[in-house]
């Protein structure tokens, strides 16, 4: 465990665990370094497994100033984590707000990834969805600050892609609970405003996509509507990805279906490693039903 001190003089805080392949993963918003248990734990065996807090979050620093923060200096921070520990690649791993951040690393650090997870990601994406995920954002981040993150968080929480985890394993929901309220209420407000708010749809960025051959395996929970659709897009146009669905499943995957989550994972990382994570076959992309021959 440690601190980096990114180029804005931000203090970050990580964790470490096992030898191998680097694997870095960058938590959502509702989370932070402690959500990634599961994965540690079973990927830390045969990988080097790096997690951290983004900024807001503590013990990492929570910049008082709104601006700085945003989707940008998310990517570059966990850049910084890994210039600092000297990692020249890694396995990328986000989720949510870290699936976000996962997938511009992609498009600016491509170099510097072994693959991309995106999980989770798309909230507030879809063209007629902008105006209003905006507009709910910066309610949100009033509550915070007008509540606290200790009370604010319990409602937060139960969100509707966040019951399924409830009814699944209540003990494991009560503890993300917990640890969802510890978390700074000037930190999750500023990162409501700052990353969440103000970050590009991803249907902007749909150049980007086609241009991206990163092996990218795409993550969702069947039942966490509002990044179905942008899972879809990104999978058509991503030609190095693949797209998991996990049934009965919401927003918070890792943590809801651990042992699929990392089934999934594990299996991904191998066919990277051993160079079998091909592009799509173009053969595969038509606009015919039965065949081209048709």
């Amino acid at each position: 465990m440690g601190h980096v001190t990114t180029k804005d003089e931000v203090n970050l805080y990580f964790e470490e665990s096992g030898t191998g392949t680097p694997v870095i993963f960058i938590h959502e918003y509702a989370g932070d370094y402690r959500s990634w248990e599961p994965q540690v734990r079973y990927f830390s065996r045969r990988y080097r497994c790096i997690t951290y807090n983004a900024r807001g979050y503590p013990p990492s620093d929570v910049p008082e100033n709104p601006d700085a923060y945003g989707q940008d200096v998310a990517r570059t921070d966990a850049l910084a984590i890994l210039d600092h520990l000297g990692i020249d690649r890694a396995h990328i791993v986000g989720l949510s707000m870290g699936g976000f951040a996962a997938l511009h690393f992609g498009f600016h650090h491509a170099d510097r990834a072994h693959s991309l997870v995106v999980a989770g990601c798309g909230y507030g994406a879809e063209p007629d969805k902008r105006a209003q995920f905006k507009t709910e954002a910066n309610a949100t981040a009033d509550g915070i600050e007008r509540d606290t993150m200790a009370v604010y968080g319990q409602v937060y929480g139960t969100g509707p892609a966040r019951v399924q985890y409830q009814n699944k394993d209540p003990r494991g929901f009560n503890e993300f609970i917990d640890q969802l309220c510890e978390h700074s209420t000037l930190g999750s407000a500023n990162t409501m405003r700052g990353v969440q708010a103000s970050r590009p749809s991803l249907y902007d960025l749909q150049d980007q996509m086609r241009k991206l051959v990163v092996p990218t395996l795409i993550v969702n929970g069947d039942e966490d509507d509002p990044c179905l659709a942008p899972g879809m897009m990104m999978k058509s146009l991503i030609q190095s990805s693949a797209h998991v669905v996990l049934p009965r499943t919401g927003h918070a995957t890792n943590l809801e279906e651990p042992a699929l989550f990392n089934m999934f994972l594990d299996n991904f990382f191998h066919q990277v490693e051993a160079g079998k994570w091909a592009l799509r076959d173009p053969r595969s992309i038509t606009s015919s039903i039965l065949s081209d021959a048709t």
